[in-house]
Formats: C-alpha cells, sequence, structure tokens
C-alpha cells in the first residue's frame, strides 16, 4: 500500500481478524467510490441515503454494505455509465484493481443498480493486511459493494451537505436525518423479505431512537404511497404511524432480526434486550415532526 491517505484510513480499525479486515476494506472502498462521484459532481443531482450514509456521516455503531442514492426528481432515463467511470478511475488511483458492472433487469423499476467488485485476498495483501488472516479468506472470494440509484423519488424530503475527511475532504449531499428516518420506518413497515426478516431494519431504528428520534412522516407517507402500502387518498397521521408499527411490532420474529443483524455489530451481546417490549419503548421514544 503505496498512498498515505489509505494508511490513516485503515488505523481506524480493528485488523486482528479476517472480518474486521474486510470491513476495513469494504468502507475505506465505500468512501474512496464517493469521492469519485464527487468528483464528477454526481452529488448535484443526487443524494446519499441509507444505512451506509448513516454510518459513514452520522456514526451508526454497525457496519453497511451497500451505496443508496437518490435522485432529487424523477429521471427516468439516468445511466451509471458515466459516474461508475469515475468511481473506477478513483478506485484505482489509489492502487486497487476494481470492476464494475451495471446490473440489467427483466422487469423494468425505478432503481438502477450496479456493482463494484474486488478480489478479496488480493486486496487485503494490497492494504498490508498480516499474510496469516488473508489465509483465512477462500480463494476467489469477491467482495462486492451494490450502489443503487432511486431514478423516480418519493416527494417530500430536504437534503444537507455534509464532508468526508478521508481520504481528503470532500462534500456529499445527504437526505436530512428525519427524511433518513422516514426511509428506515418505510423498510421497517413494508420491506417484504418473504420469511425473512432484515434485523439491521430494526437494529438502526433503534439507534435513530436514541440519536435522532425525529422521523418526518410526510415523506415517509410519501414512500408508503409509492410502494402500494398506503392510500393515497387518506393521510398518514401519528395515530396510523403508531398502529401500524405496533402491529409490525407484535408480529415480528426477533430472533430472526437478532440473527440477520450479527455479523454486522461489534457486540452481538447487545441485541440480547431486544424483545417486544423493547421495541414498544423504541417506538415510544420515536417522534414524529
Amino acid at each position: 500500500m503505496n498512498h498515505p491517505a489509505l494508511a490513516k484510513m485503515l488505523d481506524r480499525y480493528d485488523r486482528r481478524d479476517p472480518g474486521s479486515a474486510q470491513q476495513a476494506l469494504r468502507e475505506i472502498l465505500q468512501e474512496v467510490a464517493l469521492l469519485g462521484l464527487w468528483r464528477c459532481k454526481f452529488f448535484e443531482h443526487a443524494a446519499f441515503y441509507g444505512g451506509t450514509a448513516l454510518r459513514l456521516l452520522h456514526g451508526l455503531d454497525r457496519f453497511s454494505e451497500d451505496l443508496d442514492f437518490s435522485l432529487l426528481t424523477s429521471r427516468p432515463a439516468f445511466d451509471w455509465t458515466a459516474p461508475l467511470d469515475s468511481i473506477k478511475r478513483e478506485i484505482r488511483s489509489f492502487g486497487f484493481d476494481v470492476s464494475v458492472d451495471k446490473i440489467g433487469k427483466k422487469v423494468v423499476t425505478p432503481i438502477q443498480s450496479a456493482f463494484l467488485k474486488v478480489e478479496t485476498r488480493r486486496e487485503l495483501l494490497r492494504i498490508r493486511v498480516g499474510e496469516s488472516m488473508v489465509g483465512e479468506v477462500p480463494l476467489g472470494r469477491l467482495l462486492t459493494i451494490k450502489l443503487e440509484a432511486d431514478t423516480n423519488p418519493p416527494s417530500g424530503f430536504d437534503t444537507e451537505t455534509r464532508y468526508l475527511a478521508q481520504p481528503l475532504p470532500f462534500a456529499v449531499r445527504v437526505f436530512q436525518l428525519p427524511d433518513l428516518f422516514a426511509g428506515k420506518m418505510h423498510a421497517v413497515l413494508c420491506r417484504g423479505w418473504k420469511s425473512r426478516v432484515k434485523g439491521r431494519d430494526w437494529y438502526d431504528w433503534a439507534w435513530y431512537a436514541g440519536h435522532h428520534p425525529e422521523v418526518h412522516l410526510v415523506h415517509l407517507e410519501k414512500r408508503m404511497v409509492q410502494s402500494g402500502h398506503w392510500p393515497s387518498s387518506r393521510r398518514l397521521d401519528e395515530q396510523a404511524f403508531r398502529r401500524l408499527a405496533r402491529e409490525r411490532i407484535e408480529t415480528v420474529s426477533l430472533t430472526q432480526a437478532r440473527r440477520e443483524v450479527e455479523p454486522f455489530v461489534k457486540d452481538a451481546g447487545s441485541l440480547a434486550v431486544w424483545s417486544k417490549e423493547f421495541f414498544l419503548d423504541v417506538l415510544q421514544r420515536t417522534k414524529v415532526i
């Protein structure tokens, strides 16, 4: 690893086990990818949101995998080609060997997706993780980062500019916290994973309630109307929101939720408190604006 900025970024992580080292590699690549997007002026017409935005810009204490973006206005013709070219140039300028792939879909949706991929063992060696730990990573394993852009965003959100200091100072447009929270509550209330539960949504809900408890109800309503989970003829008021949240708490499998989120948290013991009573308390601490 020759670039001094990468050495400083790596110093933030505990690299004593292969899992932590891979998370360090993932987050370094995420930040360099965001730098590439800033250079091509992507944030003039798009905003960052989701779990990775919450972690990198607001200190969420769990790891996150994907990079999620929303265009500021509807733009069905959006294409990832130019932003991906900028990301690829940026990541390669730091010495990484990355490939990028746009995802073609059989069904047309407003979400445009792409993948960044690196060979995990090779890039761990590049950032000088110990060979003994690298040897525990299976040969040929790819580290992938999914990028998604919502080309037909629901209205009712506001954005702000925040800054990252590494690998060098740059600016990122991001949803404001009440709208980030609204997006998370949409996932909690409406995400369909067949029989699976995405525990990361529930972990983030508890984090929001303890750190930034205000959820923007208008934006949540717009998201729910767009996804077909709320009628456009009715207003989503606080009473309805709390009723829907209580119903979700009563039906969710918290055992599955804990199991899903465990790989993304440093202390799985912190999940022991999870119960229906705990999340009813989380709901009580959640404020609507």
